[in-house]
């Protein structure tokens, strides 16, 4: 069965939902890699088994224990929280576990689940066992996040028939499944919420050693010839992150094409990193303009955000969410109770040395 998209507001919004069979996950019909557009080619290089899957060793390891016993007690899996910065694997993951449970996986975001009758739309839908995402969790509505309490916990529907004194409850019985909820903001979740997750795993940033690995993966699958050289230059310049590293690879694989590179070393993937404004560490323009600002126009700090963003011409939230935790991740900037500072190594790295 082919992946399909669709959502609670599927002809409104064409916001992104999807199932997986219950016998294998995705197939898909034989398609050259020329043929293919960039979300096809993201499902193309997505793992598929927990086996397949690089990184996250210590969540791999909880998840199979947690897989192991739902299928021993044959009882679907316990309510799973992941989180942590975006692009660490946290949408594949859930279609992972659909496909070990051997049951359906249907994807969504809280933005698509607006009105009440959206949720209950996909509640109602849900066959035993099924997995149901949603992406940003701690964005839901607070209606929505209400009727998911009893669905959790008591697998039910709860919905208020009429108005006034004539308005009565009814429950409905939902079958038993499992909501993975992703979200980068835990601490935004209510606590009623976040507490009726039985598992609740952080994705960690990956190591340049686990990068290369899924980069040399990826290649094989898109049929590149890379040289390990050049998988660990794409590695060291993902900011620890898969979904940068194989769009990295994608664009790289660009560059070589037109530059008529049959393979991709590390000399190919410097040239093409300085085309696209990319450093060896995988900082780009609006990284080295921030620490440019910081250190030339605050003396390093401590600055606020909103000025930061102000004399950036940046909004605050891309500041904040995007650019800044890779930089506390180097150690290139520390956030006090004064503002965000410049550290040395930003200092070195920014002059030029290693």
């Amino acid at each position: 069965m082919a992946i399909r998209r669709a959502s609670g507001k599927e002809s409104h919004n064409r916001l992104p939902l999807q199932r997986l069979g219950r016998n294998n996950g995705i197939t898909r019909p034989e398609i050259l890699e020329e043929d293919l557009g960039e979300n096809e080619l993201e499902e193309k290089i997505r793992p598929r088994t927990l086996a397949e899957y690089v990184g996250q060793k210590e969540l791999k390891r909880i998840l199979e224990i947690a897989i192991a016993a739902a299928k021993q007690r044959n009882e679907p899996l316990d309510h799973i929280l992941l989180y942590g910065p975006p692009g660490l694997g946290k949408t594949t993951m859930s279609l992972i576990l659909a496909a070990e449970m051997g049951v359906n996986c249907r994807v969504t975001t809280a933005v698509a689940l607006e009105r009440p009758r959206d949720i209950i739309g996909l509640l109602v839908t849900l066959q035993p066992g099924d997995i149901l995402f949603i992406d940003e969790i701690h964005r839901l509505h607070r209606q929505t996040e209400e009727i998911l309490y009893p669905a959790m916990e008591d697998r039910r529907l709860a919905l208020t028939i009429g108005r006034g004194q004539g308005a009565r409850i009814r429950s409905i019985p939902l079958p038993p499944f499992t909501i993975v909820g992703a979200t980068t903001k835990i601490g935004a979740l209510t606590s009623p919420l976040r507490e009726r997750f039985g598992l609740i795993q952080r994705l960690q940033f990956y190591q340049p050693d686990e990068l290369k690995e899924i980069v040399l993966r990826s290649a094989k699958i898109l049929r590149l010839c890379l040289e390990e050289g050049g998988a660990e230059a794409i590695a060291c310049r993902s900011r620890g992150t898969p979904r940068i590293a194989n769009r990295l690879l994608r664009r790289i694989r660009d560059y070589a094409l037109v530059a008529g590179q049959p393979v991709i070393t590390s000399k190919i993937v410097e040239e093409a990193a300085t085309v696209y404004g990319i450093d060896s560490l995988g900082l780009d323009a609006t990284d080295r303009l921030l620490l440019s600002t910081m250190i030339n126009q605050f003396q390093g700090g401590p600055v606020g955000l909103d000025a930061l963003a102000a004399a950036m011409g940046e909004d605050a939230k891309t500041i904040e969410e995007v650019c800044e935790p890779y930089l506390l991740q180097l150690g290139f900037i520390l956030r006090t109770p004064r503002g965000r500072v410049v550290t040395e190594k930003a200092y070195k790295h920014m002059s030029g040395g290693n």
